[in-house]
């Protein structure tokens, strides 16, 4: 009896334990990976490329993920193929070669497209989302759709979506919103932030450290000429914040509980209000947003419909302008 009671008492104090421990966990670091249950999605079986076979087809896949990998290699300033880029690499913003869970990855991009977006007022085909890269991420030129290359990161990228069911978004897929501030995200809080988690590998200047061979960085760059232009998506703060909340600072294992290296919401906010006020490759389409009501809150050029200005838009308080936009 007295040996039932010890065993009692253990299990109590280890369920104590265990309540404790998710109690004490930092919400912040517990909604790092939502599971399929709490986020709107279908699981993805990521396609193992180790099975493809050695057809041409098998090996044109193969090249489009080479090239997401090692785009500058292919395609940057000392390309073998063309130098039609600023050198940094597709999978320096789509991770493991775009197949990175909350990576911005992507597994649903073929199952959603064609589609039509508002930034460009039509519908576009998976090439023109590739070159809408190629000409604001990394700074370049459009590649010919009938090169072997875009037929290639196609081929990949069809590869990759092709057991997602039309029309689906995947559990992990694109870049995650973050909570809004009730302020102004700060860049000079943001710049502590950096100098404390993010300069060990960019650098002091945001210039990031390129490879040995020198023809691609093993760190890009975050600001600077050969970083991304005005035009990019992450110059939208809500979107670098929510990539860097969820990537960064990068580890091989995705492994963010740890508090040493950890970001916050707050903190993802400030340190993108920090790298995006550094100076960088100044580029603008006319074209864009042919309607100006269905501009984003956070694009931070005008016009706008509402009375906001630049740079509210750009830094934030964003609630004002999100409920402004709904009552409209």
């Amino acid at each position: 009896m007295q040996l039932l009671k010890s065993y009692w008492w253990i299990l109590v104090a280890m369920a104590f334990v265990i309540i404790m421990a998710i109690v004490l966990i930092p919400s912040d670091f517990r909604k790092i990976k939502p599971s399929p249950e709490t986020e709107n999605g279908i699981e993805w079986d990521i396609p193992d490329i180790n099975r493809l076979s050695q057809s041409p087809e098998d090996d044109l896949i193969r090249y489009g993920k080479d090239l997401i990998v090692n785009t500058a290699v292919y395609l940057g300033p000392k390309g073998s193929v063309a130098s039609i880029s600023n050198g940094m690499n597709c999978e320096n913003c789509h991770l493991d070669a775009g197949t990175r869970f909350l990576g911005n990855n992507y597994s649903a991009v073929y199952s959603n497209y064609p589609k039509f977006r508002a930034r460009s007022g039509r519908i576009e085909t998976i090439y023109k989302r590739v070159n809408d890269c190629f000409e604001r991420s990394l700074n370049g030129v459009s590649l010919d759709s009938n090169s072997r290359e875009m037929q290639a990161i196609y081929a990949y990228i069809r590869w990759l979506g092709k057991n997602v069911p039309k029309n689906k978004r995947t559990v992990g897929s694109g870049i995650p919103d973050l909570p809004l501030l009730e302020r102004s995200a700060d860049p000079e809080t943001g710049k502590l932030i950096y100098a404390q988690k993010c300069q060990r590998c960019h650098t002091l200047n945001g210039e990031g450290v390129l490879t040995a061979e020198g023809n691609a960085y093993k760190y890009p760059p975050l600001w600077g000429e050969h970083s991304y232009n005005t035009s990019a998506g992450l110059f939208r703060l809500s979107r670098l914040a929510g990539y860097i909340r969820h990537n960064m600072p990068y580890t091989a294992d995705n492994d963010h509980d740890a508090d040493d290296i950890a970001l916050t919401d707050e903190e993802s906010w400030d340190l993108a209000a920090y790298i995006n006020t550094q100076p960088r490759p100044q580029k603008k389409y006319a074209n864009d947003w042919p309607d100006i009501s269905s501009k984003p809150f956070d694009h931070p050029f005008g016009p706008y419909v509402d009375n906001f200005t630049e740079v509210q838009h750009k830094y934030g308080p964003f609630a004002a302008i999100k409920n402004a936009g709904k009552k409209k």
